[in-house]
């Protein structure tokens, strides 16, 4: 059997494609195939023995976001530090690029333009079409994730199955439909071992909120330590499933070292918790009493997340690979309370 041992070729081709940003997606180089459109059935992170020096070697590109610089931190801690590329249109911060090499710059291969309709095109179908050829050229196992804004107002809401009606109306919900029915389609075309997770919300003390349908969830930890008031662009009712980053980051290593049997399908919802902003500003008022909760809604937004989930079916996740989260609600706001609450109204009232 063939096995790649450069990253080189196949990393180049990547990030030198026109469009090569569709998102994080994880690359072991070392998986094992009978030809280039086939990969083992029994091929996986472990599929043979490796030393400390003939690690996996993994690609994440898009990897400045919320989880690609935190995947790439525990995969350098499991692999070693220079068998992990971390790869973007954008250029690093400090940290990032000290705090482990290498980092790939790849904003030669996208042209910039505004974030339009066109360009979303660009980064998320093109892209994401480069790396599916280049994937299944290769013999590579590929991780693309996906979202809650995979679904509609027409999929069932409480819980939404890993498969029913999916018809988003942002063009970034169409290109993940795009993206996991795209993957399902090399997999059984090509062989190609494509997997996806359906991310709920995610939550991270580490970085700062974008002013996304569920960042409020965020955001709320830095108004209550700064200032004592939260403002909420959601309806108090708006219950959207959630999660905390190291229970994705844990669920995404997980899915990637399963094993190819154990697999039913290609794309699984995960989920840990389900709760709305009054009853996040319930649990966030036992660490700051104070907290004043005012509500302004943003019908946009609001459109958005009435559109969305309310609690995802992730029991075939469970079953399949043994997913099980560590994060409940309460156990979520202590621990953001933990690195965010050094300030002296938070310290005062633990």
């Amino acid at each position: 059997m063939p096995v790649i041992r450069n990253l080189g070729r196949a990393a180049s081709q990547l990030l030198q494609s026109s469009g090569c940003g569709c998102g994080v997606s994880l690359v072991p180089v070392r998986a094992i195939g009978v030809s280039p459109r086939q990969v083992a059935s029994d091929a996986s992170f472990h599929s043979v023995t490796f030393s400390e020096s003939d690690h996996p070697r993994v690609l994440i590109t898009g990897g400045l976001g919320q989880l690609g610089v935190g995947l790439a931190k525990l995969l350098r801690k499991r692999f070693g530090k220079n068998n992990v590329i971390l790869s973007d249109i954008r250029k690093p911060a400090d940290n990032v690029f000290y705090s482990g090499k290498p980092f790939y710059n790849s904003h030669n291969g996208l042209r910039k333009q505004k974030y339009s309709d066109k360009s979303c095109f660009v980064v998320f179908f093109l892209g994401l079409h480069n790396v599916l050829d280049i994937a299944a050229e290769h013999n590579l196992r590929l991780f693309v994730p996906s979202t809650i804004g995979a679904f509609g107002p027409t999929s069932p809401r409480d819980p939404t199955p890993d498969l029913c009606i999916q018809r988003p109306r942002t063009i970034y919900g169409v290109s993940k439909v795009h993206a996991e029915l795209m993957g399902e389609y090399y997999h059984y075309r090509y062989g190609l071992d494509f997997r996806c997770l359906r991310y709920p919300g995610i939550i991270s003390a580490d970085s700062q909120p974008g002013g996304g349908t569920t960042d409020y969830a965020v955001k709320i930890f830095h108004d209550a330590i700064k200032t004592g008031k939260f403002k909420c662009y959601l309806r108090p009712d708006t219950r959207l499933p959630m999660m905390y980053i190291d229970d994705c980051l844990k669920a995404t290593l997980e899915i990637m070292e399963a094993p190819a049997e154990a697999l039913t399908m290609r794309t699984y919802n995960i989920s840990a918790m389900s709760f709305t902003p009054e009853e996040l500003a319930q649990e966030v008022q036992k660490y700051v009493p104070e907290l004043q909760m005012t509500y302004n809604v943003d019908q946009v937004r609001q459109a958005i997340a009435d559109s969305w989930p309310m609690n995802f079916d992730d029991s075939n996740a469970r079953r399949d690979w043994g997913w099980k989260h560590d994060y409940d609600l309460p156990e979520l706001v202590t621990t953001m309370f933990s690195y965010l609450g050094s300030d002296s109204r938070v310290a005062q009232a633990n």
